[in-house]
């Protein structure tokens, strides 16, 4: 089985692009809807005890969470080590029950991909990319998300730049719907013909 990583900075339009690969029949494994199944129980204890006050009935106030760790590093890397193990588990067990299945391809939707060393665990990258000023324009008509919020959420991220420099193949967004689907449908027909790189 082919996996492809899939990754791109907030508001560049990841999300939109998995569908577009599941679409297409590939199963994706979305990171971020996997920490929200987490948050709503199996992490909320080990949050409680690490953060004190930001769980409620069982499951994390995802509000009072961000604002305890957003402009503080180390309540942040403190928060990925209790997080990302549980997530990499779900994630293996994802490929395991797909590769069973006989899927020929697999797509792991992680946005933080390089940052957590899973470019390491995949054949090929796929970056999703746009130009900064359409990437603001989408973020700023999310609900609640403000400028200083916006800037603080980027500057978590490595740089979409240097996403691009290390991926296999870019993925432009900002041309609508129907030519990133085609782009998806260009790179499946382009794995197709490569060597998986996975050790």
């Amino acid at each position: 089985m082919f996996v492809i990583g899939l990754t791109g900075s907030i508001g560049m339009g990841k999300t939109t692009t998995a569908g577009f690969f599941a679409d297409e029949g590939v199963p994706v494994h979305d990171a971020d809807a996997t920490v929200h199944r987490l948050y709503e129980g199996a992490a909320a204890p080990a949050i409680e005890t690490a953060f004190p006050g930001t769980t409620g009935g069982g499951k994390v106030d995802r509000v009072k969470l961000a604002a305890r760790v957003l402009n503080d590093p180390a309540a942040l890397k403190q928060l990925e080590a209790i997080v990302h193990p549980m997530v990499r588990d779900a994630e293996s067990r994802f490929l395991a029950e797909v590769e069973r299945k006989g899927a020929p391809v697999a797509v792991l939707d992680i946005p933080l991909l390089f940052e957590t060393k899973g470019d390491e665990r995949v054949d090929a990258i796929v970056t999703v990319t746009a130009s900064a000023e359409v990437q603001r324009a989408r973020l700023l008509a999310r609900p609640g998300l403000t400028a200083e919020k916006l800037e603080a959420l980027i500057s978590n991220q490595l740089p979409d730049a240097e996403k691009r420099r290390r991926a296999d193949f870019i993925l432009d967004s900002s041309q609508g719907f129907d030519a990133a689907r085609a782009q998806v449908k260009d790179i499946l027909r382009q794995i197709a013909k490569m060597p998986k790189r996975r050790g």
